[in-house]
């Protein structure tokens, strides 16, 4: 449906990718990974049409409709739920507001009548007469109730907006559906009824997302930038990850025989050029070693940070009793007598559809609020350090360097050891000394790590820490926390993090705390299974 031919992307002289060549077809869904700032977002922007490419064609089939999951969540705040989802078919859309307004004409003409009739097919054919009753399922199973559709969008707060707007780049079985992070800001639920349908889906489906176990859920293909090209390869995110770590280390092997070949030829040429005996053999030597080539290793834009967490001290046996805790935010009572034991041991993953509730309990447990009632009592030989959604406060108006704002929460002073420190988190050279409050937020949540890191905490209280982290990032931090021997308390919409770090799943729901020892996917499975109950 789409054919990319000789692709080529330039900004100010310097190339992001060039020479791409590339065929996306109905019934798969691509899946475009790569290092933040490779260009992923851009390449969705040139499908689409909406960026213009420096040279090369995309060509898209006649009569294909194509759908985009809009970015500007005030785009709509105008006009009511469901009206916004039906905008996802613009000719559709048009078509019922041109209808209804020569019906509404006080001077009805015959030319009017003829119009309407034509327009009346036209609607049908299009699936107008069930665009309510669509759109209005794809609302529901994306979370957002029916009490809520007829309300305006300006009235909805963001996460509502996104699966709104979601909802509306998935209505009227489009031919093409482009999604850049469509499972940001979506709860459980939302992310697994989104699997379903792009599984389900027979058109094409490119999407962008930080989230590996919904790109090896869905992805038939994957689409990679990097080194200044696109790639595309058959399999899922971690068919391409294998891979790509063989051919990696394929070229590493070819590299150092070739490397060890040379060295012999060179020593050969060296002893034996001056002797007229070998004079012969060692002309040979060096015709044959002009002919070895050593093939570098592509300068790959992606770069994997080193997160590591480490305990001060091992803290005794009690660590966190929360006690019929109740707390309520702007009159709304968000929190309801939750209670729960945190142990040895325990790597608890707060989950839930009411993220004001989580992120409250997380400030309660941080001692950034108290509780209206109920207690929260910390083993006395706990520590523990916090991981905010929100980190501005730390970043805003604040006038520091990486390496000062570094140095406040460091032990050893020195630039050497905040420099090393620095470094594995990806801050190399200059970068150091890069103004914080101009930091992207990748570049501040890798901050906010290493102020944790930093810590010696024997508890990590962390609220959505993959929020605008590259794979690789995420991919670093996930082996951080399954390998530290403390105790964490976070929630993430990552599924692989859920899975392979948590041993303890807390479900926040209508106020109330369901705490249940079991692992995510078992958790997954447990919803699933009430839902068709």
């Amino acid at each position: 449906m789409i054919t990319v031919s000789n692709l080529s992307l330039n900004y100010s002289g310097t190339p992001l990718f060039q020479n791409v060549d590339l065929q996306f077809t109905a019934g798969n869904c691509y899946g475009v990974i790569g290092a933040n700032g490779a260009g992923k977002s851009t390449f969705l922007k040139i499908l689409s049409g909406e960026l213009e490419q420096t040279s090369g064609t995309v060509t898209i089939k006649p009569g294909v409709r194509m759908s985009v999951l809009k970015q500007d969540q005030f785009m709509y705040d105008e006009y009511p739920v469901l009206q916004t989802v039906i905008m996802g078919n613009t000719r559709l859309y048009e078509c019922g507001l041109e209808k209804d307004a020569l019906y509404m004409k006080e001077d009805f003409t015959e030319e009017d009548g003829n119009r309407a009739a034509q327009l009346e097919e036209e609607y049908a054919e299009l699936g107008g007469w069930e665009a309510e009753s669509d759109a209005s399922k794809l609302l529901q199973g994306l979370g957002i109730p029916v009490a809520l559709h007829e309300k305006m969008m300006a009235s909805l707060d963001p996460r509502q907006k996104v699966k709104v707007l979601l909802a509306q780049a998935l209505f009227g079985n489009p031919d093409i559906i482009l999604l850049d992070e469509p499972t940001n800001n979506l709860d459980i639920n939302s992310v697994i009824w989104l699997e379903e349908f792009l599984m389900d889906y027979a058109g094409t489906v490119i999407v962008v997302s930080h989230d590996r176990f919904f790109l090896n859920t869905v992805c038939t293909h994957i689409v990679d930038i990097d080194y200044g090209k696109i790639k595309m390869y058959v399999g899922n995110y971690d068919f391409w990850y294998d891979a790509s770590q063989l051919m990696q280390k394929l070229i590493k092997e070819k590299n150092r025989k070739a490397e060890e070949k040379i060295a012999e030829l060179e020593e050969f040429v060296r002893r034996f050029s001056a002797n007229k005996s070998k004079s012969r053999q060692a002309t040979s030597r060096r015709k044959l070693l002009e002919k070895i080539s050593i093939e570098e290793m592509p300068a790959s834009s992606r770069r994997y940070p080193w997160v590591g967490f480490h305990m001060n001290r091992e803290p005794g046996k009690d660590r966190l009793f929360v006690t019929d805790v109740s707390k309520t935010v702007d009159g709304v009572k968000v929190l309801d007598g939750v209670t729960f034991i945190m142990d040895k041991g325990d790597k608890i993953a707060f989950i839930g559809s009411d993220e004001i509730a989580i992120t409250t309990m997380f400030k309660l447990l941080a001692g950034e609020m108290e509780p209206d009632s109920g207690t929260i009592k910390w083993g006395v030989s706990t520590t523990q350090a916090y991981f905010p959604k929100d980190n501005s406060e730390y970043f805003d108006g604040c006038d520091l360097n990486i390496m000062d704002w570094m140095r406040q929460f460091s032990e050893d002073k020195r630039e050497s050891y905040l420099r090393t420190f620095l470094g594995r988190m990806l801050f190399t050279g200059d970068d150091v000394y890069k103004n914080v409050s101009v930091l992207s937020g990748g570049e501040k949540v890798r901050c906010m790590l290493s102020k944790l890191m930093l810590s010696g905490a024997s508890v990590l209280l962390m609220d959505q820490p993959t929020n605008h982290l590259d794979l690789e990032s995420v991919a670093a931090l996930n082996n951080g926390m399954s390998e530290f021997k403390g105790n964490i308390i976070f929630t993430t919409h990552d599924h692989q993090m859920n899975e392979t770090v948590a041993n303890r799943i807390i479900e926040f729901a209508d106020g109330k705390a369901i705490d249940r020892r079991i692992t995510f996917d078992e958790y997954v499975e447990l919803k699933k299974a009430e839902e068709t109950e």
